[in-house]
């Protein structure tokens, strides 16, 4: 049965090479994917998932407009009827940036077309509201999975985002700031309060 997945994590949890992952077991078994990414994060160029590890692939860009469902819809039926198969399962990284309309559209690739989809990203931001995208992820999938990554300072579980600039704590701003681990460190609670500081 096709499920809606969300896995969710802070910074440096490997969301994204979980998705690698991911994509490279379904493409072992000669199945075709879809493979999607916000076209806002643009550190590696727009339409390509990176990991911290040098991994990469290229990637559909996903943008506030675009249907996403009617994208999967329209090349599973082209590629059935040229031979190609079933598209087997979508997968989007950085899926905290999907509007509430891609998430609905998501829910109906499952519901419709029969193809799971595996969403990977954020929960919250820098200031722990939740991203569009995740809090309707919370609200629609199937499936939610939490995966695990320890504090920058003490090893704890982090299960916050700091955002720094030169290294000091930022808790002002806007919600979107694309960056890595130069912008943001995964911490737990305590020292999302209190950087640096010794847990006693």
């Amino acid at each position: 049965m096709a499920q809606l997945f969300f896995r969710y994590g802070a910074m440096r949890s490997g969301k994204t090479i979980e998705f690698l992952k991911v994509a490279h077991n379904y493409e072992a078994q000669g199945r075709k994917i879809v493979l999607m990414t916000s076209g806002l994060d643009d550190r590696a160029g727009v339409g390509t998932v990176s990991s911290r590890i040098g991994l990469h692939r290229k990637a559909i860009p996903v943008t506030s407009e675009m249907n996403i469902f009617d994208y999967v819809k329209n090349k599973n039926e082209k590629d059935v009827a040229s031979g190609a198969g079933k598209v087997a399962c979508v997968l989007i990284d950085e899926a905290q940036f999907l509007k509430k309309h891609h998430v609905i559209e998501c829910t109906k690739i499952v519901d419709e077309l029969k193809i799971p989809v595996m969403t990977f990203g954020l929960k919250q931001d820098f200031q722990n509201h939740l991203f569009e995208g995740s809090e309707n992820l919370l609200i629609y999938a199937d499936k939610i999975d939490e995966m695990k990554t320890i504090c920058h300072y003490c090893g704890h579980k982090a299960t916050m985002n700091l955002r720094v600039n030169d290294g000091k704590p930022v808790y002002e701003g806007e919600q979107v700031q694309i960056g890595g681990d130069e912008s943001y460190y995964p911490v737990c609670r305590f020292h999302y309060f209190h950087p640096g500081q010794n847990r006693k």
